[in-house]
């Protein structure tokens, strides 16, 4: 590639973001991080993947205090900030090691706010209509609940509770991204084609 490209992916439950994003990485040959970034924030952290996995979506005023600080060097905050807190921040220096490294392509984990000052990233916000996320988290995630419906919606304010409260913008919003794509208006492997379009054309003009 001319320069490097980050691409962040955040997206609605079942809206087919994850497989969009996996797909992107492999067909440009770039490094794909989801789970990855537990792993390797665990690994960097000394905490088990588990912490990483269950974070709480809870707010805490001393992290506000600590965040508008600017993000510092986390291990000298001892026991002083929240564990969750502590956690998102521990992750959130591993977003940012992987993104020094060169292009690569991040789901979720509020990518876009941690690298708002990178200008190599393209922010991407998946979704789609609740029809057709109840198909897919039946047919590809092999979900069965009572009431897929709430459960997805569940799913997506726990989502919008974690990123609202860990940034200073609003989950979904579109003056947060540069590409807002409706994955059902034109498939799984169009959308992956679109971003391929769009980080070629984001290329040209830089």
């Amino acid at each position: 590639m001319k320069n490097d490209i980050i691409i962040t992916i955040s997206r609605q439950f079942a809206s087919g973001g994850r497989s969009i994003g996996r797909q992107v990485a492999d067909s440009l040959s770039l490094p794909y991080y989801d789970k990855e970034l537990i792993t390797l924030a665990a690994k960097e952290s000394g905490y088990g993947e588990e912490f990483f996995e269950n974070i709480e979506e809870k707010a805490n005023n001393k992290f506000l205090y600590y965040l508008s600080s600017g993000f510092g060097n986390v291990s000298s905050w001892g026991t002083d900030i929240a564990l969750d807190d502590k956690l998102f921040l521990i992750q959130a220096d591993v977003i940012r090691s992987v993104a020094a490294k060169g292009s690569c392509v991040i789901v979720g984990r509020c990518a876009d706010y941690v690298l708002n000052n990178n200008p190599n990233c393209i922010n991407i916000f998946i979704y789609s209509d609740i029809d057709h996320r109840i198909d897919r988290a039946k047919n590809d995630y092999h979900l069965d609940a009572p009431n897929l419906k709430d459960a997805i919606l569940k799913s997506d304010k726990k989502r919008a509770t974690y990123y609202n409260y860990y940034t200073d913008m609003k989950w979904g919003q579109m003056e947060n991204y540069h590409l807002l794509l409706n994955s059902d208006s034109i498939g799984i492997e169009n959308s992956v084609e679109l971003i391929k379009r769009y980080v070629q054309l984001r290329q040209q003009n830089r």
